[in-house]
């Protein structure tokens, strides 16, 4: 009987032990902003495997197709470790890319030649210029540390892509969108685009019809005001 008494009190320690471990399971279940930047972050990492590809195909300029190679490469990679996180967590992916990216994608298929190099490059720089704001709101917003770590291996690869599409559409003439001082893209540098979305708080996000970008950069604070002359 003693016996059975001290396997009883063994099994309620264990139980006990238990316990407060899956509490602390469950209570780390990652936050809203976390489960959307996973989300996010992974279509924005569909859309631009399949326009790489497509500048593999169809691109004219030769860095065109070798930064869509690299791309394909860099956001597969990155898929992965999206992907495998947010198996560990539980966090359901979507199975393809928003509406607005899969516009834009039929909008790049539809394109050819000098066109689609122009396409490409401006939607580019407007995805990746969105892609790092939603990046850098998780590294500071964010609550679950994988997810985290995870947004602070993604900045400087999507930084580095920005840097090279900056370069190549100064080349091709295509309007670079503006950039803070520190170098990373501002916030309302362009029209909305594939990407990831970040609205600022207190006021809400319209795509762009079609998802379409421009071309043309909105010129900071509108129109420039003339001093007037003062009467002496």
């Amino acid at each position: 009987m003693l016996g059975i008494k001290r396997l009883g009190l063994l099994a309620a320690l264990v139980l006990v032990g238990v316990a407060p471990a899956a509490a602390a399971q469950a209570a780390a279940q990652p936050s809203e902003q976390d489960t959307q930047y996973l989300q996010a972050i992974h279509q924005t990492n569909l859309y631009e495997i399949a326009a790489g590809e497509l500048a593999q195909e169809k691109g004219q300029n030769q860095q065109v197709k070798e930064l869509g190679q690299q791309f394909v490469t860099d956001h597969t990679e990155l898929d992965q470790s999206v992907q495998d996180l947010a198996g560990q967590l539980d966090v359901e992916l979507p199975g393809e890319p928003t509406t607005d990216q899969q516009t834009a994608l039929d909008q790049l298929n539809n394109a050819s030649g000098e066109e689609f190099d122009r396409l490409w490059v401006t939607q580019g720089l407007a995805g990746h210029i969105q892609a790092i704001q939603a990046t850098q709101t998780e590294i500071s917003q964010g609550t679950e540390q994988q997810v985290v770590q995870l947004a602070q291996t993604a900045l400087p690869v999507l930084q580095a892509h920005y840097d090279a599409l900056v370069a190549l559409a100064e080349e091709l003439g295509i309007p670079v969108p503006e950039t803070s001082p520190s170098g990373t893209p501002s916030p309302g540098g362009t029209a909305p685009a594939p990407g990831v979305t970040t609205p600022t708080p207190g006021t809400t996000t319209e795509p762009a019809p079609g998802g379409t970008v421009t071309e043309e950069a909105p010129v900071p604070g509108g129109t420039e005001e003339v001093p007037v002359p003062q009467e002496s």
